[in-house]
C-alpha cells in the first residue's frame, strides 16, 4: 500500500500523470481554444484547382484539389511590376485568369459592405495598377463574363473599367448619400438579406443588369458617438422600422455598347423586394426575383434586356412567409433551375425547367435541406446538406433525377462542403462537440484526398483542460412537444450536490443553439465556477420542419418564451439542479427571450442577463420584424403581447441590462425605454453600458469585461 501512494506521488512530481488545468476566461475569449479554419478558398473554373490569400498576405496561390498541394503563385505583391503595395486583403479572379483584383485599406461600412482601394492586376503582364484613376475608394467590384471588364461602385454611382481600352465609363449618375443606391445595397437589405450587390453580367457581356434603391423617404434613425469632445458627434442613418417606409427599387439594364439604359418591366408592389438578380446562360434572359413586403408571395420574372419585357415563370405562396435565404440561393444552369420550397412541409429541393415548370421533386421525407451546394447540369446531380439523421447533425449529400442518393459525408457529427466548379471535388468540413474542425479534401465519391487543417495544436491543448462534456437530451413541454437541449456540469460535480443552474438560450427562428458541434465558450468557464449550464432550443427552432419552425408566425417571444420556462422547470426537477437558483442569458433576439421568460415564467428565474435586446419590436427594422410580426397596424394586440416593455411589471427576478451606444442593429434605445418601464414599475435592476460599442460589443478588454461583470452578478444573486 506504501509503496503504491509512493508511486503515485513519484509519477505526478516528474510530470507523468499531470493534473489538468483550470479554464481561464482571457484565454476564452481571446479565441485561443477556438477552431482554426483556412483563409477563403476560391475554386478556379478549371474545376481542378483552387486559390487561397497567403499568411502573410503577400501572394495568391493556387493549389491543387487532387493533392492539396500549392502549384503556383498567381500574384505576389513583391514580384508584381509598376505599382507596390504592402500586402492586400482580398482578391477577385476572373473567368479567363487573366486579370486579379486586389484590395487593401478596407474601411467597414456596415455589417458586410466596405469601400477599398483596389488595384487591376495584369497576369499576363506582371503589371499592377489602380483599378480607377479617380480620386476615391470604391466598393462590389464585379468581372464581367468575358473578363475583358469590371463594374463597380463609387459614392453610389456604378462605373465601368474596360481594360482593352484603360477607359472608365459612367453608368450612372444620380447616386447619392441618402437618396439614390445603384447596384448597392441599403442597410436593411445588407442586414436582412446578407446582399451588399445588385449587379449581374449577361452572358455575351453586352449587359449589366443593376436594381436602383430610392432611400430618400425612409426615416433616419442617429445615435450619439462619444469621440471625448465637448459635444459629442452623431451618427445618422436610413433604418425602416415596422410599417415605415422602405427603399423603393426598380431594375435597369444597361447596353454597354449603346450606352442606353433601360428599366425593365417587372411588376413589385409598393415597399416591395427584389433580394436576387441573375442573368441566366440565355443572353437575353434576366431572372428577377420579387418579394412582397409581408415576404409571403415570391414570384421569378424572366425580363430582356433588349425590349424590358418580362414574364412571370414561377410563383410561390406561403401561409406564413418565404425563406429569403432560399430565393437568393437559387442555382441556374441553360436549361433548368433548382429551388428549395417548404411546400411539403419540409424544406425541399425541386429541379424545374428554366421556362419554370417543375421536372421533380428531388428530396423528400420528414427532414430539412439546410444548404443547397449546386447543380451539375451534365450529370444533373444536386449537392446539398440535410439533417435527415437528426436537427442535431449535418451531413453532405448527392442525389441525382432517378432519386439516386449518395451520401458524402462519413463522420458523424456537423458536416458542410464546398465544392470545386466542376463538382469532382469537394471541402468538407467536420466538427462535432468534442472535435474542433476538420477540414479536409474529398472526391465527389466522398474519398478523402488530403487534410489541410486538423487542429492538431488545439486538440493538444485541450487534452491539458480540464473541460466539462457538454451531454444532449430531450424532454416535453407542456404541450407535449419533444425539445432537445444540452447540459454541462462542473467537471468535479457530485451527484449528492445541488448546483445553481444558467440557462443559456438564443431562440431566434430558424437558429440553433443545440447541435452537435465543437465550442468552446465563455459558459464553459462557468461550469469551473460551480454552475450547471444547459441550453434548450424552443419551438421556432430549425431544422425540424416549416409548422415547429414558424409556429411562432405574429407571436414572436411567446412560445419561445414559454419553452424556455418548461425547460427551466424540467431541469429543476433534476436531484443535482436548485430550482431556486437558476438564471437565463441570451443576447440579442436571445436577450429579448430572457426578459419575455422573466416576465411571464412565474418567477421560474432568480437571475436573468439580457444584451442588447429587442424591448418592442416597433423599434426594430422593417424586413425582419414584418417577415414574422406584418406591420404594427396589422397586429397591433400581439406586438403589445410579446414587447418586453409592456410586460415590465410582471418581471421578476433579478436583471442585469446591457448594450453598447453605437448598436445599429438593437438600437439602445431599445434598453433605455425598458430601462424607463422598469423604473416606472418600481423595479429594481442592473445596467451596463458600453460607449460606442456595437451589437456585438468587440474588443478584448470588453469582453473580458463583459463576462465577469455577469459572473459577479451570478455570484451575487444566485
Amino acid at each position: 500500500m506504501k509503496k503504491s501512494i509512493f508511486l503515485l506521488i513519484s509519477l505526478l512530481f516528474f510530470g507523468i500523470i499531470e493534473a489538468k488545468q483550470p479554464l481561464v476566461l482571457k484565454d476564452i475569449v481571446s479565441g485561443k481554444y477556438a477552431s482554426r479554419g483556412i483563409r477563403e478558398m476560391r475554386s478556379l473554373p478549371d474545376g481542378e484547382h483552387f486559390t487561397m490569400l497567403s499568411e502573410d498576405r503577400k501572394s495568391i496561390l493556387k493549389y491543387s484539389y487532387q493533392t492539396g498541394q500549392v502549384v503556383e503563385t498567381l500574384f505576389n505583391v513583391d514580384k508584381a511590376r509598376e505599382t507596390k503595395i504592402e500586402n492586400i486583403q482580398g482578391y477577385l479572379i476572373n473567368n479567363t485568369g487573366t486579370r486579379i483584383l486586389v484590395w487593401n485599406e478596407r474601411e467597414g461600412i456596415y455589417r458586410r459592405s466596405f469601400r477599398a482601394s483596389y488595384y487591376d492586376y495584369d497576369v499576363r503582364r506582371n503589371y499592377l495598377k489602380p483599378l480607377s484613376e479617380t480620386p476615391g475608394k470604391i466598393m462590389s467590384p464585379l468581372f464581367s463574363t468575358d473578363g475583358r471588364m469590371c463594374a463597380f461602385v463609387r459614392d453610389n454611382n456604378i462605373w465601368i473599367k474596360k481594360f482593352d481600352y484603360d477607359t472608365e465609363i459612367q453608368v450612372t449618375k444620380d447616386g447619392s448619400f441618402g437618396n439614390i443606391l445603384n447596384g448597392i445595397t441599403d442597410w436593411v437589405y445588407e442586414e436582412e438579406f446578407s446582399i451588399t450587390q445588385l449587379m449581374s453580367w449577361s452572358e455575351d457581356s453586352n449587359f449589366l443588369a443593376y436594381v436602383k434603391s430610392e432611400e430618400s423617404n425612409v426615416p433616419n434613425f442617429s445615435f450619439q458617438v462619444f469621440d471625448g469632445s465637448l459635444y459629442p458627434s452623431s451618427y445618422s442613418y436610413k433604418y425602416p422600422k415596422p410599417g415605415e417606409n422602405n427603399s423603393q427599387v426598380a431594375c435597369f439594364a444597361y447596353n454597354v455598347e449603346t450606352k442606353d439604359t433601360k428599366k425593365m418591366e417587372i411588376p413589385l408592389e409598393e415597399n416591395g423586394y427584389i433580394p436576387m438578380i441573375h442573368f441566366t446562360e440565355n443572353k437575353d434572359q434576366l431572372a428577377v426575383m420579387t418579394l412582397n413586403r409581408h415576404q409571403n408571395l415570391f414570384r421569378m420574372y424572366l425580363a430582356n434586356p433588349r425590349s424590358t419585357l418580362a414574364k412571370q415563370i414561377f410563383q410561390e405562396e406561403n401561409p406564413y412567409y418565404i425563406d429569403s435565404d432560399w430565393v437568393q440561393n437559387i442555382k441556374f444552369s441553360k436549361d433548368n433551375f433548382i429551388y428549395v420550397s417548404e411546400k411539403d412541409g419540409y424544406a425541399h429541393i425541386y429541379l424545374y425547367t428554366i421556362t419554370g415548370v417543375l421536372e421533380k421533386q428531388m428530396t423528400s421525407g420528414k427532414w430539412d435541406v439546410t444548404a443547397l451546394y449546386g447543380f451539375n447540369p451534365t450529370t444533373k446531380a444536386v449537392y446539398y446538406q440535410s439533417a435527415e439523421e437528426s436537427p442535431l447533425k449535418r451531413s453532405v449529400y448527392k442525389i441525382d433525377t432517378k432519386g439516386n442518393k449518395t451520401k458524402l459525408s462519413k463522420e458523424d457529427g456537423t458536416n458542410s462542403a464546398a465544392f470545386s466548379s466542376s463538382f469532382r471535388y469537394y471541402i468538407n468540413t467536420f466538427t462535432n462537440k468534442d472535435t474542433p474542425a476538420k477540414i479536409a479534401i474529398h472526391s465527389e465519391a466522398g474519398k478523402e484526398l488530403s487534410i489541410i487543417q486538423d487542429n492538431a495544436e488545439l486538440k493538444k491543448n485541450l487534452a491539458d483542460l480540464d473541460l466539462p462534456e457538454r451531454e444532449f437530451f430531450t424532454f416535453q413541454n407542456e404541450t407535449g412537444e419533444s425539445l432537445n437541449g444540452w447540459i454541462m456540469k462542473p467537471t468535479n460535480f457530485n451527484t449528492g450536490t445541488q448546483y445553481p443552474l444558467v440557462m443559456i438560450q438564443y431562440s431566434g427562428p430558424n437558429s440553433q443553439t443545440v447541435n452537435d458541434r465543437y465550442e468552446v465558450a465563455w459558459h464553459h468557464y462557468l461550469c469551473n465556477l460551480g454552475y450547471i449550464v444547459a441550453a434548450v432550443d424552443g419551438r421556432g427552432t430549425a431544422a425540424r420542419g416549416q409548422e415547429f419552425r414558424k409556429c411562432t408566425y405574429m407571436q414572436l417571444g411567446i412560445f419561445e418564451s414559454d419553452d424556455q420556462v418548461a425547460a427551466a422547470n424540467y431541469l429543476g426537477s433534476l436531484p443535482y439542479i436548485d430550482n431556486q437558483r437558476i438564471a437565463i442569458w441570451g443576447w440579442s433576439f436571445g436577450g429579448t427571450t430572457t426578459l419575455m421568460s422573466m416576465s411571464r415564467g412565474n418567477g421560474i428565474f432568480k437571475a436573468g442577463i439580457a444584451i442588447a435586446p429587442v424591448t418592442d419590436w416597433r423599434y426594430y427594422d422593417s424586413i425582419y420584424t414584418e417577415r414574422y410580426m406584418r406591420t404594427p397596424k396589422e397586429n397591433f394586440t400581439n406586438y403589445d403581447l410579446c414587447a418586453p416593455t409592456k410586460l415590465a411589471k410582471q418581471l421578476q427576478g433579478n436583471l442585469l441590462l446591457v448594450h453598447g451606444t453605437s448598436d445599429d442593429n438593437v438600437h439602445y434605445i431599445n434598453s433605455l425605454y425598458y430601462a424607463e418601464a422598469l423604473v416606472e414599475a418600481e423595479k429594481q435592476f442592473d445596467m451596463q453600458i458600453y460607449t460606442n460599442k456595437e451589437h456585438s460589443i468587440l474588443g478584448l478588454n470588453t469582453r473580458i469585461h463583459l463576462y465577469t461583470k455577469i459572473i459577479h452578478f451570478l455570484e451575487k444573486n444566485l
